[in-house]
């Protein structure tokens, strides 16, 4: 019995990818009598942020304290600790801005809308997509979900090798949508335009190759049909999430609704930080965060950044946080400072920091953020996400998460600036993962010792500067 195999690039134009995407079938891989090449995946890599950071001497706790929300992923992580960002330090300001734009990059900001050079992210596409990223394909996606504003380094963590930001930020999941997938194009008035689109989803462009794919006459086997439809479905649901598409009775569409949390100016009020509930935050947030790793899984971005909170972020944040079936905290910003404005903040618990105290209300922050990582870095590792070699994306793709300091009191800037948390998440194997590491090493020769193990000829950071390869962190 002959083994009919399909080409992935064939498949793709023929289902319209540069709008959909589609998943990994078996019909992809050749036989083995047909000698077809090992199977590959493509090289990937996405910076993850998130805001105020976790305190060194908390990290020393290992999967015990707050971290615990990356332990069922810890053999596929690799944490390093005492990562030192000290020569980003620029006088003035503090890590904020210094270390928020030193993460990813290595390098002190350059101004307040620039960093001091490139990301690792943007390292790698451009040393393996020299001609630029296939055709259809979103060349860098930015997005997140955050709400301080000031520098643009507070919240953008994906920069081009001059520092200009390598993609404009979306922080609306249906602006997210409308980046990866596209829009239903129509002839015509723009009025006109407009009505059809809100009428008609994206996936009614492929209704055809739809019915042909999974139908009668379709190549693909039992299995692959099931895939497909429940692909597009999958799609179908994310943009009714990211629309909150309700349609009325005589099927005439609403207008989609805006997201339900504050953007833009109106997030961040003069600093004073804003009012929100963790049911508002994490609903919002995983949106996003499905959304971005939809984009992963179907191929239509491979290189970008991923924000949750802001550098220094300002929120007041109410709400009971469980995890693992146990309530871990109840959060109330404000009631438990006395205070309100900024000085109501989760902000101050950082500068509260002391490490002779319990520091419960800073552990129970850092913890949810932790968790809010993880569930994004799982979207990546379950079975939508199995990739032609038998691994996941997590396991294939290059995905490095840090923060902004290593202690939130701005008294001591070479603390504030060392020990800060970093973790690599797969890499393809290329380094050791399953480990907690205290590496005690300067930033730049940990980013630089990752690029060179993606294979990227160049490197970050002053020319003719002495480099240290961290040999300790390669598999």
């Amino acid at each position: 019995m002959t083994h009919r195999t399909l080409s992935r690039r064939t498949m793709l134009k023929s289902v319209s990818a540069a709008t959909i995407g589609m998943p990994f079938l078996e019909e992809m891989l050749g036989s083995s009598a047909s000698a077809a090449p090992p199977a590959t995946v493509p090289v990937r890599a996405f910076n993850v942020f998130f805001g105020l950071g976790i305190p060194a001497p908390l990290q020393t706790e290992g999967f015990e304290g707050v971290m615990e929300p990356l332990k069922p992923l810890r053999e596929k992580l690799l944490i390093m600790r005492g990562v030192d960002h000290v020569r980003c330090d620029e006088k003035g300001i503090n890590a904020h801005y210094d270390g928020a734009t030193a993460a990813f990059t290595a390098e002190p900001p350059d101004g307040e809308a620039k960093a001091g050079g490139g990301s690792i992210d943007q390292m790698i596409r451009l040393a393996h997509y020299p001609n630029g990223m296939p055709a259809g394909m979103v060349p860098t996606l930015v997005g997140g979900t955050f709400f301080r504003r000031s520098r643009v380094g507070r919240y953008v963590h994906s920069y081009n090798l001059d520092g200009t930001v390598a993609a404009t930020m979306q922080e609306r999941p249906r602006d997210v949508f409308e980046r990866v997938f596209g829009t239903v194009v129509f002839a015509g008035d723009p009025k006109d335009v407009f009505r059809q689109r809100l009428q008609r989803s994206v996936l009614d462009t492929v209704v055809g190759q739809y019915k042909f794919y999974t139908g009668e006459n379709s190549p693909l086997g039992a299995t692959s049909k099931g895939r497909v439809a429940e692909h597009l479905e999958r799609i179908r649901e994310f943009e009714q999430r990211a629309y909150a598409m309700q349609r009325k009775v005589d099927g005439a569409p609403d207008l989609p609704p805006d997201s339900r949390l504050l953007h833009g100016g109106a997030a961040d009020p003069g600093g004073e930080g804003i009012d929100i509930t963790l049911e508002e935050l994490t609903t919002e947030w995983r949106l996003m965060a499905d959304l971005y790793a939809l984009a992963i899984q179907t191929d239509r971005v491979r290189f970008g950044s991923l924000t949750f909170l802001a550098a220094g972020e300002r929120i007041r944040l109410k709400g009971d946080y469980h995890y693992d079936g146990r309530q871990v905290f109840q959060f109330d910003d404000a009631a438990q400072h006395k205070k309100s404005g900024s000085g109501g903040c989760s902000h101050e618990w950082w500068h509260k920091f002391n490490e002779k105290n319990r520091n419960e209300q800073l552990r129970a922050h850092a913890h949810m953020k932790l968790n809010e990582v993880a569930y994004f870095l799982k979207q990546l590792d379950g079975a939508n996400s199995v990739e032609a070699n038998g691994r996941t994306i997590l396991d294939n793709s290059l995905i490095t998460i840090s923060t902004e300091s290593g202690d939130g009191r701005h008294n001591d800037v070479k603390r504030e600036l060392s020990g800060v948390f970093h973790c690599i998440a797969g890499g393809g194997g290329r380094f050791k993962t399953g480990h907690i590491l205290d590496v005690n090493a300067e930033g730049l020769d940990v980013y630089n010792t990752m690029l060179s193990g993606m294979g990227v000829p160049g490197k970050l950071g002053p020319k003719g500067r002495e480099a240290v390869s961290i040999d300790a962190i390669r598999a």
